[in-house]
């Protein structure tokens, strides 16, 4: 086993990165660059740590990149036993949570041989039936795919899925989540009376289909959170026609006149489902973000980017929220959708 032009110029690239930032000398990068030619080369976890840092920091889809320095990183290549990992994934979530005051991390496991089959760590299930989807209709393949393993799940709108951990070719085990880890919010609204719909959500999105890109290599189990903006659960999860659809029974809720487009209830009906999901966030001690404020961080983000001599690069059709977008700044300012790296992509799922 060789190792390639192209791996280990990545691997240069990465080590010259590290050294400008992280302040090393000339005869450390020369070092570390004489143990790249090596196909056994191994990032030491400090390396691997900011690595992961800037990989935030490179993500063109994400608007939260201000904090990009304060994601921690745990180190679990080590690990190849999935009960092992299925502890380490467990206590990331725990240590995200943090009883609602969210933290950013991540979980890296071995970057050949280990695979998470989950979309997100704490996702709904999603059930087809004959009066259609009860759920997530998002996770309805994976649901069937748990389901084979032998999980069953309670058929309601919010059964937490199990985590399906599969190490090398082995067959992939399920694991269902202990409830009391999963931090979950009930959506309530300060003026109308929403409790007859029973809308939740869980507090903390992890990420875990993702691939973590650094130095030529790829880290295929890398789960990876920050925390909501509201706009994701509001705009997108509880209202989308596709999702849980939740529109038509808010304006009904509310009273509004469905029968025209024109007295724009879905509009009035999205806006008040948004408040409702930052109001039962803040009540519940969970941290969130509305999608002006996020804006905001993000115009700050790239001010520190440029002070630092860095091009401020993103995807404007996910930088800007999916409600009222023409009343942030980003919608008005175009923006490179240049590729760096490290970074995050997407990946084929296992199954």
């Amino acid at each position: 086993m060789t190792t390639t032009t192209k791996e280990l110029q990545e691997r240069i690239e990465f080590l010259t990165l590290y050294k400008q930032e992280t302040k090393q000398s000339d005869d450390w990068l020369k070092l570390r660059i004489e143990e790249a030619k090596h196909p056994a080369f191994i990032l030491t976890t400090e390396e691997l740590t900011y690595g992961a840092r800037v990989a935030w920091r490179n993500s063109n889809k994400c608007i939260g990149r201000l904090f990009w320095n304060s994601l921690t990183v745990f180190d679990q290549r080590q690990l190849l036993n999935e009960d092992e990992i299925y502890e380490a994934l467990v206590n990331h979530i725990e240590f995200a949570t943090n009883n609602g005051k969210i933290r950013p991390a991540i979980t890296l496991f071995d970057p050949n041989r280990v695979r998470i089959w989950n979309h997100q760590l704490i996702r709904y299930a999603g059930y087809e039936t004959e009066e259609g989807i009860i759920g997530d209709s998002t996770s309805v393949e994976f649901t069937k795919i748990c389901e084979g393993l032998g999980w069953q799940g309670a058929r309601t709108n919010y059964d937490v899925l199990p985590l399906v951990v599969q190490v090398d070719n082995r067959e992939p085990i399920y694991y269902d989540l202990p409830k009391e880890i999963v931090l979950e919010v009930p959506i309530t609204h300060p003026d109308y009376d929403f409790s007859k719909l029973n809308m939740q959500w869980y507090a903390v999105p992890i990420i875990s289909s993702m691939r973590f890109n650094i130095a030529g290599e790829d880290y295929q189990a890398a789960p990876f959170n920050g925390w909501y903006m509201g706009t994701e659960i509001g705009a997108r999860n509880l209202a989308d026609t596709y999702r849980y659809n939740f529109l038509p029974k808010i304006a009904e809720a509310m009273g509004l006149d469905t029968s025209l487009n024109a007295t724009l209830w879905k509009d009035r009906a999205l806006v008040e489902l948004n408040v409702a999901v930052l109001h039962s966030y803040k009540n519940a001690g969970v941290s969130i973000v509305d999608h002006h404020t996020a804006a905001q961080q993000f115009q700050l983000f790239s001010q520190q980017e440029k002070t630092n001599g860095r091009d401020v690069t993103g995807n404007w059709v996910w930088l800007i929220p999916p409600l009222s977008p023409a009343t942030i700044d980003i919608y008005h300012e175009p923006i490179a959708n240049t590729i760096k790296k490290p970074n995050y992509f997407y990946q084929l799922q296992p199954y």
